[in-house]
């Protein structure tokens, strides 16, 4: 009970904790540290899609050959086309972007922002409850250990992504509390997602090698269409690949050693 109450909290705690860092530091973030944070926060996701993720469905097969891999193939193409098509339907603005995505609407910057921090934050819930869902089946051989040690992950990952997502809502004129308020809630769909993934999961065990697949594809969408164009944007791009090799390293530790 205590590890699954660990990997529905954990996560959260750690995005509301970044988001606090506007109530700590000056209105705007430099190019530096913000480069950095997005590369750990794309090198914690990958090495969390490969590690904790791929790896873990083909092991759940049991066979071998094409077989094995079949269910990676299908869930991560499933999950990178569901993100892709939540992308195309939901209004929606990245931070360092000056125009909208998705279909129009009458909903402010603020708002679009707020949509656009929420699909990002989708998959990783959805990572951390497929995880969670292969640790409470018996028959899967995956130690709660592993489920945890992918939350804690997803919240050391989280802490750089609420400060990312608090910091330039301040600079772009919002208060510390709704800076922080959103900030926060952007985290809160990952508990949510995760709650959803168990149920489902519970219903189509079979299928559980498939989520852990369509979660990876899912994280991998948000990692290639926004996380890896943004530290390469512009000045600091090295920092942006030094903090990517920080987190995957720091995340491969976390699930090879601790689970």
């Amino acid at each position: 009970m205590e590890g699954i109450w660990l990997c529905f909290t954990v996560p959260f705690i750690g995005t509301m904790l970044g988001a606090a860092c506007v109530f700590l530091m000056k209105n705007k973030m430099s190019g530096r540290v913000e480069k950095s944070l997005l590369g750990f926060a794309a090198g914690v996701m990958v090495a969390a899609c490969v590690w904790s993720l791929l790896i873990p469905s083909m092991e759940m097969t049991g066979r071998d050959g094409f077989l094995r891999i079949l269910p990676d193939i299908v869930g991560f193409v499933l999950g990178m086309g569901f993100l892709l098509l939540l992308d195309i339907v939901i209004p929606h603005q990245h931070l360092e972007s000056g125009h909208s995505e998705g279909p129009k609407s009458g909903f402010s910057r603020t708002t679009k922002l707020a949509f656009a921090i929420t699909l990002h934050n989708i998959p990783e819930g959805m990572a951390v409850g497929a995880a969670l869902a292969v640790a409470l089946d018996p028959s899967a051989g995956m130690p709660m250990a592993g489920a945890v040690a992918l939350a804690v992950g997803m919240a050391i990952q989280n802490f750089p992504e609420g400060a990312i997502v608090s910091m330039p809502l301040r600079s772009a004129g919002n208060g510390r509390g709704k800076s922080f308020l959103i900030g926060t809630l952007s985290g809160l769909v990952e508990p949510i997602f995760a709650g959803v993934t168990i149920l489902l999961a519970s219903f189509i065990l079979p299928l559980l090698p498939y989520m852990l697949a369509f979660a990876a594809g899912a994280m991998m969408y948000v990692v290639v269409e926004e996380l890896i164009p943004e530290t390469q944007d512009g000045e600091h791009s090295n920092m942006g690949t030094v903090g990517f090799a920080v987190g995957f390293i720091l995340m491969m530790v976390l699930d090879v050693v601790l689970g």
